[in-house]
């Protein structure tokens, strides 16, 4: 069983969403700290004038709490206009518009909650089953080192393949996984290019672009171009 763990981001690129495929059970990391200045409540879309970004506001926001422990504003009324200006006239609008409003007006305010609704939601309509679970609501010793968390939740789930995202190599050793049964690897996504509406190509947007500019299938296919070493 191939498992991964990961932050809970907002509407992420499609790279954080390859992790997600490439995982059979994929763990939303939210009982660790809030990076301020991060992805978990922004990212950036294609607007008519080029790139734009969208936040969401996050009350008392610190990297001195915990995800878990903070919520997403309810006032999105900004943000949903500017991704429905953007992609009104995207061939996929119909379909994937309605579903990104389901999570931006979720009534589970928690950041986790709305990221886990969206992540869901997504893979449903590309017609894909996945597992998701929160790691706050687990049981494991949150007192313990990074790495040692890591194989813990692993065990917890018989996973013997832990998948990591490409930063971790300086972080994590094989040894130390292979020790107690667990094959690390690390997900290193290939060049996605797809149809744009803007003269250039722009990578590593919001998976709102590839949804709102790509079929189920075609999106399916970007989310296979990795390699896992």
């Amino acid at each position: 069983m191939k498992l991964a763990v990961m932050q809970p981001y907002l509407f992420p690129y499609i790279g954080y969403f390859q992790l997600i495929y490439a995982a059979d059970l994929f763990l939303i990391y939210d009982d660790v700290a809030y990076i301020k200045q991060g992805y978990i409540n922004r990212n950036s879309i294609l607007s008519q004038n080029g790139t734009a970004r969208f936040t969401i506001p996050v009350p008392g926001a610190s990297s001195n709490k915990l995800i878990s422990s903070l919520t997403f504003s309810t006032d999105v009324t900004k943000v949903i206009k500017t991704i429905s200006q953007s992609y009104s006239k995207a061939p996929y609008f119909d379909d994937v518009f309605p579903m990104i409003m389901g999570a931006l007006e979720l009534n589970d305010r928690s950041i986790a909650s709305i990221c886990q609704k969206s992540y869901e939601d997504i893979f449903s309509y590309l017609g894909l089953e996945k597992k998701f679970k929160k790691t706050s609501e687990l049981k494991y010793d949150r007192t313990a080192s990074a790495r040692d968390r890591l194989i813990e939740l692993c065990q917890q789930f018989d996973a013997d393949c832990y998948i990591n995202a490409p930063g971790g190599r300086s972080l994590y050793a094989k040894q130390d996984f292979t020790e107690k049964g667990i094959d690390l690897k690390f997900i290193e996504s290939l060049p996605v290019q797809y149809s744009q509406t803007g003269p250039e190509f722009i990578p590593n947007l919001s998976i709102i672009d590839v949804l709102m500019n790509c079929s189920p299938n075609e999106a399916v296919l970007l989310l296979s171009r990795y390699n896992l070493a």
